[in-house]
């Protein structure tokens, strides 16, 4: 059996405790994955020695038992299991070829924090993270019927450094059937003048989108000049 991921990617509106949670959640998130690094960077620099996953999921365990970071406590540790775990996947496609080096996180970026199943509940509509007393309100723009029957198995909150808030659910369904062949093939030819021609003699306008976008931009700038 394939699975496919799917993920509905929707605006939050988290409520000023929610927001204040959640930001400590980031924090505690950022802080795993930048004190992780730096450790993995120094044992492997020094050494030559490979952090395992199982190592950095220890040492999360003894930060927590100390004084100076005990208020990663204070958050679901979901989010920060799963950070160690991606981190992991990083280093992995890193040593593979496949990515370039794990970087810092910074403070003003893009935060986001991952709750598996384990820490989220989503019944009738609602959704629920672990820590959290009152239910996360977003908006969804699809039918009631897809929110009813979604079975996510992951819930992603993030922060854009704009301050908007989204959650974005992640979702495994079946692989789709294939549609059947249509038992003919037809050549695409992307120009300037016509959009795309077809090898049947079709032509598809070019829609000049950029054309009308620069004429709104250059109607808002005089609006905005006689103000």
């Amino acid at each position: 059996m394939i699975f496919v991921r799917t993920a509905y990617r929707v605006r939050a509106y988290p409520a000023p405790e929610q927001a204040a949670q959640l930001g400590r959640t980031f924090g505690c998130v950022r802080l795993v994955w930048n004190k992780t690094l730096a450790e993995r960077h120094r044992a492997y620099h020094a050494h030559g020695r490979k952090t395992s996953c199982r190592e950095a999921d220890a040492a999360l365990t003894a930060w927590k038992k100390t004084d100076e970071p005990a208020f990663l406590s204070e958050v679901s540790s979901v989010p920060l299991q799963q950070t160690l775990r991606h981190q992991h996947t990083a280093y992995a496609n890193f040593f593979a070829g496949r990515a370039r080096y794990p970087r810092f996180k910074p403070r003003n970026g893009r935060q986001s924090a991952h709750y598996t199943r384990s820490a989220f509940r989503l019944r009738g509509g609602k959704l629920t993270l672990a820590k959290h007393t009152a239910p996360l309100e977003f908006v969804w723009s699809w039918d009631d019927e897809t929110l009813a029957t979604l079975n996510p198995t992951m819930v992603i909150v993030s922060r854009e450094p704009d301050g908007r808030w989204y959650v974005t659910l992640a979702v495994d369904t079946d692989d789709p059937e294939p549609q059947p062949e249509t038992g003919s093939a037809v050549g695409v030819d992307l120009g300037v003048k016509d959009f795309a021609v077809l090898s049947t003699g079709e032509k598809i306008a070019n829609p000049k989108h950029l054309d009308r976008k620069a004429r709104n931009l250059a109607r808002y700038q005089r609006q905005m000049a006689r103000k």
